[in-house]
């Protein structure tokens, strides 16, 4: 009587297990699949961009650059022109590449200390 309860304990624990498998297998694969798709190319690269385009601190690096880069270009224009001195051209791009550092890092402390607030 103890054998027969004991094979019919086995049996139940046995299928419960082969169930759980089957279970685990199915979320294997739909994990399997759903990797690989993020991992295509496309895939990769457009969620590479909602990632970028979706946060903030990225946003206004690349804010913060495109106007210190601005600033610098439009203030070689302006001192050097359409000079064809390399002198004068070699110390436009210096002042350019200057103005447009200093420009982002007093742009980036503004918008950080703003942030905070």
């Amino acid at each position: 009587m103890k054998k027969a309860h004991l094979k019919a304990a086995l049996k139940e624990k046995i299928l419960l297990l082969e169930h759980q498998q089957k279970q685990e297998l199915i979320v294997l694969k739909n994990q399997f699949h759903d990797t690989y798709e993020s991992l295509k190319p496309i895939n990769f690269l457009k969620n590479t961009f909602h990632e970028v385009t979706s946060s903030p601190d990225i946003k206004n690096n690349i804010l913060n650059n495109a106007i210190g880069i601005a600033t610098g270009f439009l203030t070689k224009k302006v001192l050097v022109g359409d000079s064809h001195n390399p002198i004068k051209r070699i110390f436009g791009t210096v002042l350019e590449f200057l103005i447009a550092n200093v420009v982002t890092k007093k742009f980036g402390q503004v918008n950080h200390s703003n942030d905070t607030n």
